[in-house]
């Protein structure tokens, strides 16, 4: 091999590095935020990980294992009845999402398409509704719960969670339905299809970002919420994972601090991973009205 081509793969790999390096440099002011969005996570398993007397010692890093992994705050965890708590927050969040991602559908392509009296003021009552706290809500739904019969269930749970959810999914899917165009929904009702058709045939597939994005975060509300299934649920086995993790390991002023936080990574898997699955749709939902 000549000096000049060594000379030219040389100065090829130069210019390789120079650009990774500059494609690098783009990324590092993400790289503060990263460790603030993580060190929750990593803290929690940490902490999870760690023998009781290691957790308990004054002398001890925090931010490390010192004294080897210790699984026994998740043994401890699953000695409870933490697996039936799972069960029931992914289906009272599953068929409240799914509940109120539908009436959701229809009240927000109503309001977007449809000209009647008052829509507009009819549109911002809804959001208004969104943001009454929970804490102001959950005495007269007791009663209505009461009457119902379903005291001390998670099918309460079923039918209280979308009293917030619809809300929430109808304003987020108005601004959605209003970046599709018209035009394809008139074309689908000269061709004979009528107005439900033309939803359910044309406007829902090319809606599915938004309404991926309203399935997440619906799903993230009610599997996170506290207040109405610490009210309307008692019993060990209708308790959700929020509630049962909270009541079982803080007893009194004893934190089984180790099984606490093991039962908070546990509980975030389900999140995590229906993120993760559905992060291209989350994110061109989020985005679709800033870009049409």
């Amino acid at each position: 091999m000549s000096g000049i081509e060594r000379l030219g793969q040389r100065q090829a790999r130069r210019r390789l590095w120079r650009r990774r390096g500059r494609e690098l440099a783009k990324y590092l002011p993400l790289v503060p935020f990263l460790i603030f969005a993580l060190f929750p996570l990593y803290f929690m398993l940490v902490t999870s990980l760690k023998s009781d007397a290691e957790l308990y010692d004054l002398k001890a890093v925090p931010f490390l294992i010192q004294q080897g992994i210790d699984f026994g705050h998740y043994l401890y965890l699953l000695s409870t009845p933490f697996l039936t708590w799972m069960k029931n927050s992914l289906l009272v969040s599953s068929l409240s999402t799914a509940i109120s991602v539908c009436i959701g559908i229809l009240a927000a392509y109503s309001l977007a398409r449809l000209r009647f009296p008052a829509a507009n003021s009819f549109g911002t009552g809804i959001f208004i509704t969104y943001l009454v706290p929970t804490s102001l809500l959950f005495l007269p739904l007791s009663r209505v719960i009461h009457g119902f019969g379903l005291s001390d269930s998670k099918w309460a749970l079923v039918l209280t969670y979308p009293t917030f959810l619809v809300p929430f999914s109808t304003w987020l899917l108005m601004g959605y339905f209003r970046t599709v165009p018209k035009e394809v929904e008139e074309c689908a009702m000269v061709d004979g299809c009528t107005r439900l058709q033309a939803l359910i045939r044309i406007v829902l597939p090319m809606a599915i970002p938004g309404i991926v994005c309203a399935v997440l975060f619906s799903f993230t509300l009610s599997w996170n919420e506290f207040i109405y299934a610490l009210t309307f649920t008692s019993s060990s086995e209708e308790l959700t994972a929020t509630v049962g993790i909270t009541t079982e390991l803080i007893r009194g002023d004893i934190y089984y601090w180790g099984s606490l936080m093991a039962g908070a990574m546990l509980g975030s898997i389900p999140i995590v991973l229906v993120y993760v699955f559905f992060m291209d749709y989350y994110v061109s939902g989020l985005t679709a009205g800033a870009v049409k």
